[in-house]
């Protein structure tokens, strides 16, 4: 019998016999991880300045570029065997390594808090509106608090037993039954057609609209290969991750516009958490209230392993210390709007793994016993950097451009043009 515990260096390459999930297993994963009140609360962003169905679209386009690219990522951590901040060792060399791992663990923790704010919020609203209760369940410190400890111990136990044990079982079922069931509620309350035919008020563009929703895929490129190198076959990693979080992320998102357009008063605090239980969801609501756990969980345990390459301690023990940590953070702050914090997501790693594939595929194609000993790889830091620059630029100067994937696209460019006049 395959052992499920976690204790796994970040460094250590998976060996065969841990390699036990498959396409089906990865369809669960990813689906379960683009199903979330977050999701929601993005699409909600969308709503005011979009309308329905350029909203709609633009989520569509953000959901299949963003799975695409999350996909061909994962399949870099099922080729090595290695963790996601161990394999950019192969691209950025040993101490190059170190960036991305720091800005991959401090969004992480944004991250990690940021869910655990929505569920303790979420909570509250249901037990308020559902059971009239006061006490100790409209104290927002119990909730942050029970969902803190739930997350902490889903995150020491590890993704084999995560996925294994409970998503593909039972978990991926209630999840679909949830988002039907939000599906046929919209249709059956909402019109439709009067929906349809209002425009957005025009405050947010395609281009912007884009770079928000492909933020949400994107935000996982730096952890996936923590769980791709455990999938036993490169093509069950990228058919079950591109098909389960694309179907995911688009279904929620756009229940998100939806709601905020046909229900939400935009005047109230969590309008849209009202708007979902106004509208009589509160079954479905707790389902994905739930799931939301599962969210919390992957951000603490893949901070856990990115540490992994700054310090020598076990991920078990990463993981509870990072579980306190974003549980203590949740406990002081409030939801706050964290659109710019989707957008400072993308301009760091979008052009960062524009360059990874570049160099993964095209110019090294490099396997897990091969590890770059390089300390330091200045011609990838180089074109990471100016791909930042460039994001930025075009978010600042040229936003109906979009700058997402032009900046991923100039920065892997740029370092094939960098990496064929080192190697010449």
């Amino acid at each position: 019998m395959v052992s499920t515990t976690s204790t796994y260096s970040p460094d250590i390459v998976v060996p065969d016999a841990r390699r036990v999930l498959g396409g089906r297993d990865f369809f669960s994963l990813w689906f379960s991880l683009s199903v979330g009140l977050m999701v929601v609360q993005t699409g909600a962003l969308l709503a005011p300045g979009l309308g329905l169905a350029q909203g709609w679209l633009t989520i569509l386009c953000g959901s299949v570029a963003g799975s695409l690219l999350l996909a061909v990522v994962g399949t870099i951590g099922s080729r090595t065997g290695l963790s996601a901040m161990s394999a950019l060792k192969l691209n950025l060399g040993r101490y190059g390594a170190v960036v991305p791992a720091v800005l991959n663990i401090l969004q992480l923790v944004g991250w990690g808090s940021f869910e655990l704010v929505v569920m303790r919020d979420a909570a509250l609203l249901l037990t308020d509106r559902y059971l009239g209760a006061g006490g100790w369940l409209a104290n927002p410190v119990f909730w942050t608090l029970i969902f803190g400890v739930l997350v902490t111990i889903l995150a020491v136990a590890g993704p084999l037993t995560f996925v294994r044990r409970i998503l593909r079982r039972w978990g991926i079922w209630l999840l679909l039954a949830a988002c039907i069931w939000l599906t046929w509620n919209f249709f059956s309350k909402a019109d439709l057609a009067a929906l349809w035919a209002r425009p957005g008020d025009g405050s947010l563009n395609f281009a912007a609209g884009f770079d928000i929703a492909i933020a949400m895929p994107l935000s996982w490129l730096p952890l996936i290969a923590d769980y791709a190198r455990f999938g036993r076959g490169q093509a069950g990693v990228f058919g079950g991750t591109a098909i389960g979080y694309c179907l995911g992320n688009f279904w929620l998102m756009g229940l998100g516009v939806a709601y905020t357009l046909a229900f939400a008063d935009a005047s109230q605090t969590n309008a849209l958490l009202l708007a979902l239980a106004g509208a009589g969801v509160g079954i479905p609501l707790l389902l994905i209230l739930l799931d939301e756990s599962e969210n919390t969980f992957a951000a603490i345990h893949s901070a856990a392993v990115s540490s992994g390459i700054l310090v020598r301690l076990k991920v078990e023990h990463l993981s509870l210390a990072f579980g306190v940590l974003c549980t203590l953070i949740a406990w002081q702050v409030a939801l706050a709007e964290y659109e710019h914090f989707l957008l400072l997501i993308g301009s760091v790693f979008a052009p960062l793994f524009g360059v990874v594939l570049v160099d993964h595929f095209i110019l090294r194609t490099q396997h897990a016993d091969h590890v770059a000993m390089t300390t330091l790889r200045w011609d990838t830091l180089i074109a990471w950097g100016c791909g930042v620059a460039i994001y930025h630029l075009l978010a600042a100067f040229w936003p109906v451009l979009g700058a997402t994937l032009p900046a991923l696209i100039l920065a892997g460019l740029l370092q094939l043009v960098l990496g064929r006049l080192i190697a010449r």
